[in-house]
C-alpha cells in the first residue's frame, strides 16, 4: 500500500534503534491520594517493546488535531498503529476515508459502522464506514512528551 511509504507522518517502528531499557519501579503510582514512596525496582522495561506487540506490523504516526482528546489522544502525540491488531467496536483505529487518513473510535449504531470523534465541546462529525473505507490498523499505544526543562 502506498500510504506506508509516501506519508511523511509515518515512522516505521524499530525496536533496536535505541535499545531504550529503563528501570521500572515495583509499585503503582496513585493518581488520587498519595501513598508512601516505594524504593523497590521491579525490573527493567523497554517502553517501546511494551507498546509494540507486532513489530513488523506496527508503524508510528504523529497525531494532528484534537478530535480524540476524550480518549487521551492529543495533537502532537505519537500513536503506535498495529496493522495486525483486531478491529473491534470500541477500539481506536486509523482509517483511510476517501483517500484521506483519520484516527477515530470504531463504533456501531443501528447496524452501521462509524468512525467517531471523542472530544466533548468541539464540533466533529462521525464518519460513516462505507465499502471504500479501509480500517488500516488499531492504535496500540500512545507516546506523549512533556517539557521538563
Amino acid at each position: 500500500m502506498s500510504v506506508a511509504t509516501s506519508n511523511p507522518n509515518l515512522i516505521p517502528v524499530s525496536l533496536s534503534a535505541h535499545g531504550t531499557v529503563v528501570p521500572m519501579v515495583n509499585s503503582l503510582v496513585p493518581a488520587g491520594f498519595p501513598s508512601p514512596a516505594a524504593d523497590d525496582l521491579e525490573d527493567e522495561i523497554d517502553p517501546i517493546a511494551w507498546v509494540v506487540r507486532h513489530p513488523s506490523a506496527t508503524f508510528w504516526w504523529r497525531v494532528s488535531g484534537d478530535s480524540l482528546v476524550d480518549e487521551g489522544i492529543h495533537d502532537g502525540d505519537l500513536i503506535a498503529v498495529d496493522r495486525a491488531g483486531k478491529r473491534r467496536i470500541g477500539r481506536i483505529v486509523l482509517a483511510l476515508v476517501d483517500g484521506s487518513i483519520t484516527v477515530k473510535k470504531l463504533a456501531k449504531r443501528e447496524g452501521r459502522y462509524w468512525l467517531d470523534p471523542k472530544s466533548k465541546g468541539r464540533e466533529f462529525t462521525p464518519i460513516l464506514v462505507t465499502e471504500s473505507t479501509e480500517i488500516w490498523g488499531v492504535v496500540a499505544g500512545i507516546v506523549r512528551r512533556y517539557e521538563v526543562d
